[in-house]
């Protein structure tokens, strides 16, 4: 499908042509001049520290064809530097993003499923996208890229793709809604309900209203929730009747159910029903939540009316973000399990729950602050504790501050004082570690994504390699 010409731009969102071409198509959107490709279209957006709109004229010399800013008095100089250019004003660059995006979106009829949920919506999106990509090409958020900005500059990357897999996150109400209202997904994907943000949002049952709003610009949408999650077990119970919901569980009976699952270090495996005899599904990660969210992509696949067999082909062959269960081998069979990206309390207990199932010598657990947690801070870094304390990891190291409160849950579940360090920064977890690793021990990384415990795994693999 070709581009946006800028004179739809004009007719639609009341941009002003200041120089150029009103015939030109937008086909490629940017807002950073440092990865700027020739032909981009520029858009300038205004952070917290920078403003982007005044980057215009290094966008333009940089390649890019077209530039959408506000705020800019434009001289007679650069009007004629630039004339081969197009320059597009706005009153609100955010505001035009939003309408640029709304207009690209309604160009194209393809399916559309967007993913949200407290934790391992990356995850589930990677998962997903590779399963919808076996029937249609698929464009998928970069990363997890799910917030306003993110998810209109993936969809300004629509160009032949036949479907596309959104992720959407949140930190407030009414965040969800808007990027909903944007894509106006056909299937909408909730993983779970659990405490990310709660210090925000003051309620597990405010998490799941924020997460719902997926639903507010759906188009009469398909929802595929987790049954094993108790605030959205309860939620389809209630809804059923109204609402065209597909489950998914291990515990719960649900319409796509997983059972004898075998858990390995670095794959699953599971029987489930897809159709009337049980067919066996491969994950190629460890760890009982990528069964779950294996589950949510077969579901996907039964919607889109995907093959059995591409179904489990995507499955089988997806890969994951980086930073998320991500398995680095080191020297004398040392792993590393690099989930630094971000944490919750339920993201913590499965990594606990994967690690305890590595074979290898000792297990070790560095664990950081959770960060957004407000009042409920402490208590909840008191159950971090008591999960650490019930798997009888063999090595806790922690920082943060919050941290001392896992390290005295530890302790009362019996945790020997020897086998726990508190250090003050990642320079000290590295040492510390490099000190007293052994052969074949495996070490667990997971802290909220402030914390930036991403560092402590590559200096590991530059000194252990």
């Amino acid at each position: 499908m070709s581009g946006l010409k800028v004179e739809e731009i004009v007719k639609n969102i009341g941009a002003e042509l200041v120089n150029g071409d009103i015939k030109f198509e937008c086909k490629s959107f940017s807002k950073d001049t440092r990865t700027i490709q020739k032909g981009d279209t520029y858009i300038g957006i205004k952070g917290e520290n920078f403003d982007g709109n005044l980057f215009w004229r290094e966008a333009l010399e940089k390649g890019a064809d077209c530039v959408i800013v506000s705020g800019i008095e434009y001289k007679k100089q650069d009007l004629e530097k630039f004339k081969d250019k197009t320059i597009l004003k706005v009153e609100d660059t955010l505001k035009a993003l939003y309408q640029i995006t709304k207009l690209k979106r309604s160009l194209y009829e393809i399916p559309v499923i967007a993913i949200t949920g407290s934790v391992g919506k990356t995850s589930t999106k990677d998962i997903i996208s590779n399963v919808v990509s076996q029937k249609y090409k698929t464009l998928k958020t970069i990363g997890n890229n799910n917030n306003y900005i993110g998810l209109c500059f993936t969809i300004l990357r629509l160009q032949d793709e036949e479907a596309m897999v959104l992720e959407m996150g949140m930190n407030q109400l009414r965040e969800i809604a808007l990027l909903s209202e944007i894509a106006k997904p056909h299937i909408c994907v909730i993983t779970n309900i659990g405490t990310s943000h709660i210090g925000n949002l003051g309620s597990r049952e405010n998490i799941l209203k924020a997460k719902l709003e997926i639903l507010e610009g759906a188009q009469d949408p398909i929802v595929i929730v987790n049954n094993d999650n108790d605030l959205l077990h309860k939620w389809q119970e209630e809804n059923k009747k109204e609402k065209d919901i597909v489950t998914y569980g291990i515990k719960e009976k649900s319409d796509i159910n997983a059972t004898n699952i075998v858990l390995k270090q670095e794959e699953s495996e599971f029987e489930c029903n897809l159709c009337q005899d049980n067919i066996k599904v491969k994950v190629p990660v460890g760890g009982e939540h990528f069964v779950l969210n294996a589950l949510s992509a077969i579901c996907v696949g039964k919607v889109l009316k995907i093959e059995n067999s591409k179904i489990l082909e995507g499955i089988k062959s997806f890969e994951l973000t980086k930073k998320r269960m991500e398995i680095i081998n080191l020297k004398n069979e040392v792993k590393i399990i690099n989930d630094s990206y971000n944490a919750s309390l339920e993201s913590i207990k499965a990594s606990l729950k994967y690690l305890m199932n590595c074979k290898g010598n000792r297990r070790i657990a560095v664990l950081g602050d959770i960060l957004e947690l407000g009042d409920y801070s402490e208590e909840l870094h008191r159950q971090v504790g008591k999960e650490v304390g019930k798997s009888k990891i063999d090595i806790l190291i922690c920082r943060g501050e919050k941290s001392n409160y896992i390290i005295e849950e530890a302790k009362k579940l019996g945790m020997k004082e020897k086998n726990i360090y508190y250090l003050k920064d990642n320079e000290e977890i590295v040492k510390k570690v490099t000190e007293i690793i052994e052969p074949k021990d495996i070490i667990l990384l997971k802290a909220s994504n402030g914390m930036k415990f991403f560092d402590i795994a590559e200096n590991l693999k530059t000194i252990l390699l």
